[in-house]
């Protein structure tokens, strides 16, 4: 077996937009609204192996638009790649996979959101940059503070109380 079999492999196979969902529940009366909406934006990453060396990865963004409490729109994109990745190191791989893949996908991902609000007939909502790397070291640290709690209380997950 040659060194050149071992070597690092990343490359993209396929950008594609996996699922585009729009609803205006409140038009056309939301048109006639003079103030403008407050926007709520909420992301994820996730990533999944289709084969071997082979994985697909998805950016969910989620935006709401609401005008005094009133849903004005809600557009939910979830922007996928599926990707090459043979014989990175183990350490590298999820960075690559929370990190990398993302970084590829978003810029997708934001047009495609910023298009489906101007054809629905609001103003294009234009998303900030993400820094998946800051995203991605926040999601470790909250599943390791999760992990820390459950451990703290006995490994026992907390009933969940009703009102």
């Amino acid at each position: 077996m040659s060194d050149e079999n071992l070597q690092p492999v990343f490359q993209i196979q396929r950008v594609y937009l996996k699922d585009l969902s729009l609803e205006q529940p409140n038009s056309p009366a939301i048109f006639l609204e003079q103030e403008a909406p407050t926007i709520e934006v909420a992301l994820d990453v996730s990533a999944a192996p289709l084969a071997d060396g082979i994985v697909e990865s998805i950016v969910t963004v989620t935006v709401t638009a609401k005008v005094n409490d009133k849903v004005a729109f809600l557009v939910e994109g979830k922007q996928a790649g599926i990707f090459e990745a043979r014989n990175i190191p183990a350490d590298q791989l999820d960075p690559l996979l929370g990190i990398g893949c993302p970084n590829i996908i978003y810029p997708y991902l934001r047009a495609n959101i910023a298009d489906v609000i101007s054809r629905a007939g609001f103003p294009p909502v234009h998303l900030s940059e993400i820094n998946f790397e800051a995203f991605y070291q926040q999601r470790l640290q909250n599943i390791a503070e999760q992990q820390a709690k459950l451990q703290a209380e006995g490994g026992e997950p907390t009933p969940a109380t009703t009102h």
